[in-house]
Formats: C-alpha cells, sequence, structure tokens
C-alpha cells in the first residue's frame, strides 16, 4: 500500500510512519490546521491583544494609575478581559493575561502587573 501526503496527495517515499511528503507539505498542513478558522476567535483575539498592548504600553513599572478617557482614547476594549480577581476585601480587578486594571474613583483605574 502506498502511502500519500496528508497536504498535497504525492507519493510518499521514505519511513513507514512518515506523514508528508516535505517539510513544505507539514509546515502547509499545521498551519492550515491551526489557524483561526472562525472570524469570531479571530477578532476577539486581536481586540485582546490590543487591549494588552495598551496595558503594557501604559504600565511599563507594573504599577501606574490612568484614566478611562485615556484608555477609551487608545481604543481600549473595556467588555474583553480574559479573568476577574476578586479580593479577600472584595476589591475586583480585571485582566487581560498579566496586565490588570482595577476601577477606582472618578473615572481614574490603578494598572497592575501580575506575578506568579
Amino acid at each position: 500500500m502506498q502511502k500519500e501526503c496528508l497536504e498535497c496527495k504525492e507519493r510518499i517515499v521514505g519511513r513507514i510512519d512518515k506523514k508528508f511528503c516535505s517539510d513544505y507539505c507539514r509546515n502547509a498542513y499545521n498551519n492550515r490546521l491551526n489557524k483561526d478558522s472562525n472570524n469570531l476567535v479571530r477578532n476577539t483575539n486581536n481586540r485582546l491583544r490590543k487591549n494588552y498592548r495598551i496595558l503594557q504600553d501604559l504600565n511599563p513599572d507594573k504599577k501606574s494609575k490612568t484614566t478611562k478617557s485615556k484608555l477609551s482614547s487608545l481604543g481600549f476594549d473595556f467588555e474583553l478581559v480574559t479573568s476577574i480577581y476578586t479580593t479577600k476585601k472584595g476589591t475586583v480587578y480585571y485582566f487581560v493575561y498579566d496586565q490588570g486594571y482595577l476601577p477606582l474613583e472618578n473615572e481614574y483605574y490603578a494598572l497592575v502587573k501580575r506575578t506568579d
């Protein structure tokens, strides 16, 4: 029985457990499998990355303060977070990966970086 490349369907020569005829076909196959196939997922991931970059740029020292208008002007999306952390006192931090923010009074935000 002859084996075919999973990507280009060419005949495979070599080891019995080989699945691809070349590195190019292996990479093309895996890239196709792993790409964001759904627009919603791709767009959400792009918006999360943008939120992360904004928080990272405004918080280079792991702790800082900013305003809601500054975040909004940079295009920050307050609807997208990756996790929410509530302290024992009930304070709620919103995180985008390891960059977080805490709503304060008068539309100010404390920016923090989570360290493990």
